[in-house]
């Protein structure tokens, strides 16, 4: 069965754009021009990637993201977001707010497919490893979870992949280049700040069980998990 994605985006030539790239190569589309619509389908469907604009009509794909990310259904999944704002700053806003990747517009469509087979790559993996746990804290690959305890802790996609990678690694120190290849890959634009700010993210994500301190930052060095 082929994976869909679920294209957000309110301009009709833009969203023919998109359906013809991904349907020629061999994905599912499922269209919605609004915010609102997008949220209607996923009450029925849980597609394997979303691209949402930032510019929406209504609510803001900002704000679509942000509920999403809010969601125990959705928080995992992939979503690249789709944006004429090219400043720095509206870059690191977006990832801030939750978002995987970043394709500003006009975009090609051999780079927007290239995003999209990364973010895919990194849900589905080659293989997948069994569960791991470190100093109290689990990782389940096949549900994408987790949790300290009883407690779950929501991680977006970029985050799980992020702290599924350290800890795979633990004690190592990782410096931002190989944490970009390693985690996201050849074909990812994603640069070295863009590191430091999903590390931030996810600090965060982990500091309601106490596991923050565990990413430690490594002067000159870069980022590791420590495991006592």
């Amino acid at each position: 069965m082929r994976d869909s994605i679920l294209v957000v985006e309110d301009e009709p030539a833009i969203q023919q754009l998109i359906a013809a790239t991904l349907g020629c190569a061999g994905f599912g589309v499922l269209p919605a021009d609004s915010a609102e619509h997008a949220l209607l389908m996923l009450q029925h469907v849980l597609p394997a990637l979303m691209l949402v604009d930032w510019g929406l009509p209504g609510q803001s794909g900002i704000d679509l993201v942000r509920r999403l990310r809010a969601s125990v259904r959705t928080r995992a999944l992939p979503i690249i977001m789709l944006t004429a704002r090219t400043q720095q700053e509206d870059i690191i806003f977006g990832l801030e707010s939750g978002v995987d990747d970043y394709v500003t517009k006009p975009f090609s469509p051999r780079e927007l497919l290239a995003r999209i087979q990364t973010q895919l790559r990194q849900r589905h993996g080659a293989a997948v490893p069994a569960t791991m746990e470190i100093n109290g804290l689990r990782l389940d690959p096949v549900t994408q979870s987790v949790s300290a305890g009883a407690h779950a802790l929501p991680l977006g996609a970029a985050e799980f992949s992020l702290l599924q990678y350290l800890m795979r690694h633990p004690q190592r120190i990782h410096s931002r280049s190989m944490l970009l290849q390693q985690v996201w890959g050849n074909d990812s634009d994603v640069d070295e700040r863009a590191v430091d700010t999903r590390v931030g993210r996810l600090r965060r994500s982990l500091e309601a069980s106490g596991h923050a301190a565990m990413i430690e930052t490594v002067r000159g060095g870069g980022y590791r998990l420590t495991a006592p």
